[in-house]
Formats: structure tokens, sequence, C-alpha cells
């Protein structure tokens, strides 16, 4: 359970990190870069759960979510503030990408993690629906409110690097304990995220 908890934390600093750069990279003062960290990383989260029946959603219930959303978001924000290196546009590319990946592993798993708990394990179509809703959702969020097509819709394989990892997950649960089979599904995540972005793999599109 703490192991589980300690992913849902790691994953909810990375999508904040994500959210908030990309904040600052739209201009925004301190409030609407801590608004789009905490969009990022709980807005997948409050998706699940209300699928899942779960009201008030876990944000509101257990707010240390929030507060670390927030923290990190805040965190992020003052190198912006002194103009460091550390935000110059190829770097904010990099880490972008990279807490992306990761939050994106994480939340994926987490959702299929939640959908077993409350008692769906057998409905395979929705856990790993839940799942890929959960991984994606905050970044769907994140997208809109800084006005930008959905990153899910145009950019490298990411959709389909979240449904990889909750189906590796799914299967692998019925062999090994929940923190393993998360690890391994996060982890397939995160490496296509990878090897899509390094050698530009992308779906057909209409154009």
């Amino acid at each position: 359970m703490y192991l589980i908890i300690l992913l849902e934390l790691i994953g909810t600093i990375s999508f904040a990190i994500s959210g908030a750069i990309t904040g600052i990279r739209k201009n925004m003062d301190m409030l609407g870069v801590c608004i789009m960290g905490l969009t990022t990383a709980c807005g997948g989260g409050i998706f699940r759960d209300l699928l899942l029946g779960r009201i008030p959603p876990a944000m509101f219930t257990s707010p240390y979510y929030a507060l670390t959303a927030v923290i990190a978001s805040i965190i992020t924000f003052i190198p912006a503030v002194r103009r460091s290196r550390f935000l110059q546009v190829h770097h904010m590319d990099r880490i972008v990408f990279l807490a992306d990946a990761l939050g994106l592993g994480i939340f994926t798993t987490v959702g299929v993690n939640a959908v077993q708990n409350a008692g769906y394990g057998s409905n395979m179509f929705f856990a790993i629906t839940l799942g890929v809703i959960t991984g994606v959702g905050g970044g769907v969020v994140r997208d809109v409110l800084a006005g930008d097509r959905p990153y899910i819709f145009v950019k490298h394989i990411y959709a389909c690097a979240s449904l990889a990892g909750a189906i590796v997950y799914f299967y692998v649960h019925s062999i090994l304990d929940v923190f393993p089979s998360m690890f391994l599904g996060a982890l397939v995540t995160v490496i296509i995220r990878i090897l899509a972005a390094h050698y530009h793999w992308s779906l057909p599109k209409a154009n």
C-alpha cells in the first residue's frame, strides 16, 4: 500500500512539473502555473474516480496529492523568476518530455489498479480503458487550458504507449504482485514513449 502511494506521489510530482513548465512557457503568473501543475497532476485521477462512482474524488478527500502538486509547481516556478538557464527552451522540452513520460506510465498503472480494487478486475475493457484515461486525462486538461491542441492527438505515440502499459499490467498482475506489475507496466509505457520520440514514431494522419 505504501509503495503504491509512493508511486502516486512520484507520478503527481512528474505531471505537476510538466504542467507547471507548460504554464511558464505560456507566460502565466505563479497562480496560473500552480493551476496548470495541479490540473495536470490530478485531472486524470478525477476522471477515474468519477467513472468509478467515487464522489468526491480522492483529490478532495486526500489533499496531500493536491498539496504535493502545488509545491512541485512552485519549486518549478522559482527558476523562471530568476531567469535560470535551467529553463532554456531545449531544457524545458527535455524536462517536460521526461516528466510527462514518467507520469503517464505511473498513472496508467495506478488507474488499472484502482479499477481492480473497486471490484471490476475481471472487466478487462473497463480496467484498461480507465487506466489510459487516468494516464492521459491530466495532460489533455493541461493542453486545453494552455490553448494547445491536446498532445495525444498530434505528437508521437502517446495514448498507445499508455494502452500498452495498461495491458501489460493487467496480464502480469495475474502472475506477480501489485508493485512489480505496476513497475513493469509503467516501464513499458516509458520505454515506448522514449523510443517513439527518438525514432519519430507516429500514427498515420489524414494528410
